[in-house]
């Protein structure tokens, strides 16, 4: 008799045609994962894509992604969600671009995280994962990057709720955020070409330590703040607490 064909493993990478979602996909595949991307922009890499639709209002990109996400997985679970959706945009409250700082920072950022956190109620796997997008900066307050800390800011809150009791994941499930300083993204290369490079982040990194808490290796508890921290091209994770 044959052998019982193993269970196929499945990840939902959101943002996963950016800079380190991109990363995240290879790496899953690289290990013969099912990986599927979610973002506006379609992966080729993956082996299936959600094309999020651009919007003015939080409700009905919620309701787009959420049910095309239904419709691909069917009653299928994934191992782990990784949100790695985000963006950057500087500037004080004073700033004439504040209110569409806001305005960017709040999708890129929150809206994201928050339609991970509720797809991981309806789609993870009892033990499951998810990951969101803080930041270090958001730690305290960033007064020339005023948007970009708030909304990094609420990641960091939803992640702890999200870690208590009767938040509504899963069964056994994690939900952990990375705080990062600066990854080591082409863009960032190009927009700051006189940095010091062995103080970012690799890619590479952050995908290897996703992939290894997706399997249960040193994985953080649920609800954890993970300080990323890369200092002469040697990154550690350190805790954080608010």
């Amino acid at each position: 008799m044959a052998a019982a064909v193993a269970e196929a493993q499945r990840v939902l990478v959101y943002g996963g045609r950016g800079a380190l979602g991109s990363k995240c996909v290879d790496h899953f595949k690289a290990k013969d994962w099912w990986v599927a991307s979610i973002d506006m922009v379609e992966n080729k890499d993956a082996d299936a894509n959600i094309i999020v639709k651009a919007s003015d209002f939080f409700t009905e990109q919620t309701d787009q992604v959420t049910t095309d996400v239904g419709k691909l997985l069917g009653e299928q679970k994934v191992d782990a969600i990784l949100c790695v959706a985000g963006g950057w945009s500087g500037g004080s409250a004073k700033a004439k671009s504040f209110y569409k700082s806001c305005d960017q920072m709040w999708k890129q950022s929150v809206w994201t995280s928050a339609i991970s956190s509720h797809l991981a109620t309806k789609h993870l796997k009892d033990g499951g994962l998810l990951t969101l997008a803080g930041a270090k900066a958001g730690l305290e307050g960033t007064p020339g990057m005023v948007a970009y800390g708030m909304a990094k800011a609420s990641v960091h809150q939803l992640c702890k709720s999200l870690g208590g009791e009767n938040s509504g994941l899963p069964a056994g499930s994690a939900a952990v955020a990375i705080l990062p300083v600066t990854l080591d993204t082409p863009a960032n290369r190009a927009s700051m070409p006189n940095a010091d490079f062995s103080s970012w982040t690799p890619l590479e990194f952050v995908a290897k330590t996703f992939f290894d808490w997706t399997c249960g290796k040193n994985r953080p508890p649920s609800g954890s703040l993970i300080q990323v921290i890369t200092t002469a091209g040697a990154s550690e994770l350190i805790s954080a607490h608010l």
